[in-house]
C-alpha cells in the first residue's frame, strides 16, 4: 500500500461524495491510482459511477457551430475567465471552428497549419499573434466535425458545448425542437453512449464485475448462488442502460417517458421519422488541472 497525498485524498471525495477514511483506505489499496480508487469504492458499493471524476477547472470557451449540413464543436482554452471573455479570443474560436467546417482537418496538428478561415495566416500562427495581445497561453484541446442534419447547443456561455447529429426525412424547421431538446438532455444528464448497442463489451463486463463485487460485500446476497448473483446481475443492467445510454434515459422535459419515446412521438406527430445517430459532448477544462501558483512566489520570481 503507498502513501497517498491529502490532496489526492479530498479529489477523490469530491468525485465521487466517500468520506475521507474510506477514500484514504481505496487510493491506498490502489496504490494512488484514481481510477482504479474510485472502481474499489463501487465495489463496496460505496460510490456511484463517477464517470466524470476529473476536476474542471480550466478556462476557455466551447462552441458548436453549425453552416448548412456540416458543424463543428471546438474547445479552445485560456488560463483565465477574464481572458476568455475578450472579444478577440471569442473571434479567434470562432474562426477556429470555421476553419474545422470548411477544411475538415484530420487532427489537431493538421488543424495548425491550416490557414485561418478570413485570414491569410495558419491558424498556428494566428494563435502566436494572439498571444503577443492577450499574453495568456492557450490551447486548441479538441474538435469534432459532422455532417448532416444536425443540431448545435452552447450551454452557459461556452462552458458546455453539444452537436446532435439526426436522420430524418423530415425538413430541418420541423426536427429542430425535437434535435434542440436532445442536445438539451446531453447538456444536462450527460450520457457516455448514444444506445445499448453502442456500449462496448468491455464496459458492460466492467460494470457486471463491480455489481458481483458489491453483493459479495453485501451480507444478504453473500450467500447466494453464483448463478443467481449473475442472474440479478443482468437484472440490473438495464438501469445502467438507463442512466448512460441517451434514448434510455428519462427525458428531463418529461420523466414518464424516455428520450427515445419522446423522439418517436415528435415524429409520428410531425407525419415522418426522425432517429438520432450520433452526439457530441464537450465540457470545457473536463479532466483538465489548472496550475494553482503562489502568488506570492510569482511576485518573487518576477522581482528576481
Amino acid at each position: 500500500m503507498g502513501k497517498v497525498s491529502v490532496a489526492e485524498i479530498k479529489d477523490l471525495m469530491k468525485s465521487t461524495g466517500v468520506g475521507m477514511m474510506d477514500c484514504k483506505k481505496a487510493l491506498e489499496a490502489a496504490g494512488g491510482d484514481t481510477e482504479q480508487a474510485i472502481v474499489i469504492l463501487r465495489e463496496k458499493g460505496l460510490a456511484t459511477q463517477a464517470k466524470k471524476s476529473g476536476r474542471v477547472s480550466a478556462e476557455g470557451i466551447v462552441t458548436s457551430v453549425v453552416e448548412g449540413n456540416v458543424g463543428a464543436v471546438v474547445e479552445v482554452n485560456i488560463e483565465t475567465d477574464f481572458a476568455a471573455n475578450n472579444d478577440e479570443f471569442k473571434a479567434f474560436v470562432a474562426a477556429v471552428a470555421k476553419t474545422v467546417i470548411d477544411t475538415n482537418p484530420a487532427d489537431i496538428d493538421a488543424l495548425k497549419k491550416t490557414v485561418i478561415s478570413g485570414g491569410d495566416k495558419t491558424v498556428e500562427e494566428a494563435l502566436q499573434d494572439l498571444f503577443i495581445k492577450i499574453r495568456e497561453n492557450m490551447v486548441i484541446r479538441r474538435f469534432k466535425r459532422f455532417e448532416g442534419v444536425l443540431v448545435p447547443y452552447v450551454h452557459g456561455g461556452g462552458s458546455i458545448g453539444v452537436m446532435v447529429k439526426l436522420d430524418t426525412d423530415l425538413d430541418y424547421d420541423k426536427v429542430y425542437e425535437v434535435g434542440k431538446d436532445c442536445a438539451l438532455q446531453v447538456a444536462a444528464m450527460n450520457p457516455s453512449y448514444l444506445d445499448r448497442a453502442s456500449v462496448p463489451d468491455s464496459a458492460l463486463e466492467e460494470e457486471k464485475k463491480i455489481m458481483l463485487a458489491q453483493m459479495s460485500e453485501d451480507p444478504k446476497m453473500a450467500s447466494k448462488p453464483e448463478q443467481v448473483k449473475v442472474k440479478i446481475v443482468e437484472g440490473k443492467i438495464g438501469k445502467f442502460y438507463s442512466e448512460n445510454c441517451l434514448l434510455e434515459q428519462a427525458f428531463v422535459k418529461d420523466d414518464k417517458v424516455s428520450v427515445g419515446k419522446y423522439v418517436d412521438a415528435a415524429a409520428s406527430k410531425l407525419g415522418g421519422t426522425i432517429k438520432v445517430v450520433d452526439f457530441v459532448r464537450f465540457e470545457r477544462g473536463e479532466g483538465v488541472e489548472k496550475k494553482a501558483d503562489n502568488f506570492a512566489d510569482e511576485v518573487a520570481s518576477m522581482i528576481k
